[in-house]
């Protein structure tokens, strides 16, 4: 890969003032440079939604892909596509500040999930500003009519508004913001932009080994996901590790009519909800035996922080409709530091009207496992099938003959999914966690939220065992931006603070990590 040169005018300005400004100021002086620029930085915004980001769709990836090399290098960042052959682009960028010791990758992702226009009210690639959430009042807004600042709470419509283009504009127009006031950057800025981790990253562990050189840094800040329920920022230094696997049990090798047969020839269902009621009860509780063997316990740090973090449980089980929770006694932070066993579906016979009278010859059961530190997909899948072969299942990897379904009292088919990662989890104890902690607190308005884990999953692990550098989680996107789903969006606010704490971040980081 060959970087375009940077000119010494380029230069120039690149190196800003010694002079480090606190972070108060940072922010403020920030805060003022996006009041004045709000139209230019939504209509640039608007430009990168407009190009179609399916990670499928070759060609619109690359544009995306160039695009966002051109917007880097606007800022003086010497950037450049890692390709593979056949696989979306990785967007690398580097913008190294003289005298800073500590280096920073931010990865970011700019492929978006599919859509289906018919579920959209406006077209997911022509992003559409509106005075409020769509379907309570929320009504398109023309840009170019607007006179003064835009009201906050005002909603940007678009495919990837918050999942994940909000923090490439973002990340811009701070560099845009400290180079105007003529703040210096406290750290070096290294840039990953990833094109296809909404199909699941099958690529990325190529990446990082082949490109390996480029990757040192001594933290990865991922922007990516939403803030917490209360509109407040939040970090969180780990996510939960996954995996997956189906079982199919059997009855009869044919249907069979339920007044003939019924009582006598094995229901495959009644044997299927049997066996899912070995493996955990009522409560999340995971009855198999050795399953928690390997769990970490949260430390001391970490339930503080938990604590600390607002409660939204009632909130949540008003808006849900649930009469009861699972993990009682835990709050929803703490119970997601546990893995879980969760069903994901059931797939036999039919329900209703189009329910007969038979019994079915299989019924399959798709289970999700939600991992902590320090299991494995790999140390789990023999504690899950020795149960399984302990409620007397003879266990097969393909369909089973009728020789073999003859010979063996229950047989169950198991398949494991090939896509699956543990878990990661960074201390908040270490000085780069509490730095970038107490950095935060001393610019936002409301008390930042720190957790110990995302409920959800990510690729962590791919990064840390290969790169073995801390991973912190910086999201930005409004809680109920409906990403993945029709008609995502992005709360104008949410974008205005990530730009002033990713302002911030840039210029006054490295500073307190020095003062350690």
């Amino acid at each position: 890969m060959r970087f375009r040169s940077i000119t010494a005018a380029t230069i120039g300005f690149l190196i800003f003032s010694t002079v480090f400004a606190d972070a108060v100021a940072v922010r403020d002086s920030v805060r003022a440079y996006r009041q004045a620029n709000e139209r230019a930085i939504l209509e640039e915004f608007i430009e990168l939604l407009s190009i179609p980001n399916v990670a499928s769709d070759t060609n619109n990836i690359h544009r995306n892909a160039k695009h966002i090399e051109a917007m880097l290098e606007e800022r003086g960042v010497a950037a450049g596509l890692l390709t593979l052959p056949g696989v979306p682009p990785v967007v690398y960028g580097e913008l190294l500040q003289p005298g800073a010791d500590t280096t920073v990758m931010v990865y970011v992702h700019y492929d978006g999930q599919p859509v289906q226009r018919e579920n959209w009210a406006s077209e997911p690639w022509e992003p559409v500003l509106r005075s409020g959430v769509l379907g309570e009042g929320g009504e398109p807004i023309k840009i170019d009519e607007v006179s003064g600042l835009f009201d906050p709470e005002w909603r940007l419509y678009a495919r990837s508004t918050g999942d994940d283009k909000a923090p490439i504009v973002g990340l811009m127009t701070a560099l845009d913001a400290l180079r105007e006031s003529g703040q210096a950057r406290s750290i070096n800025l290294k840039f990953f932009f990833e094109g296809e981790e909404e199909a699941g990253s099958p690529h990325l562990a190529q990446y990082l080994e082949r490109y390996a050189r480029l990757f040192d840094a001594d933290l990865w800040l991922f922007c990516d996901g939403p803030v917490h329920q209360t509109r407040r920022n939040q970090l969180a230094f780990g996510v939960r590790g996954i995996t997956s696997f189906d079982v199919t049990v059997y009855g009869p090798a044919r249907q069979l009519h339920s007044g003939h047969y019924g009582n006598w020839a094995p229901n495959p269902i009644v044997r299927l909800s049997h066996l899912i009621a070995s493996m955990r009860d009522l409560d999340g509780h995971v009855l198999i035996e050795g399953f928690y063997d390997d769990v970490i316990p949260p430390t001391p740090t970490e339930l503080d922080a938990i604590a600390n973090v607002p409660d939204v449980d009632e909130l949540l089980r008003n808006e849900l409709g649930l009469g009861e929770i699972e993990s009682p006694g835990r709050r929803l932070e703490e119970a997601i530091l546990q893995p879980a066993l969760n069903l994901k579906g059931i797939r036999a016979g039919d329900v209703g009207d189009r329910a007969r009278n038979a019994i079915v010859d299989q019924a399959t059961a798709s289970f999700g496992i939600r991992m902590v530190p320090a299991q494995t997909p790999d140390e789990l899948q023999p504690v899950i099938e020795n149960h399984i072969r302990a409620q007397g299942y003879y266990i097969v990897r393909g369909t089973p003959s009728v020789h073999v379904l003859r010979e063996h009292e229950k047989v169950a088919r198991v398949h494991w999914s090939e896509y699956g990662y543990p878990a990661v989890r960074f201390s908040m104890d270490e000085p780069l966690s509490r730095a970038l902690i107490t950095l935060l607190g001393e610019v936002l308005d409301e008390p930042l939220v720190t957790v110990p884990t995302m409920g959800g999953s990510l690729p962590l692990y791919t990064f840390q065992s290969r790169l073995n550098t801390p991973i912190i989680l910086f999201p930005i996107a409004n809680h109920d931006n409906n990403q993945h789903a029709n008609n995502e969006n992005i709360r104008l606010q949410n974008l205005w603070t990530a730009i002033e704490l990713y302002a911030v971040i840039i210029a006054e980081y490295g500073n307190r990590l020095s003062e350690k």
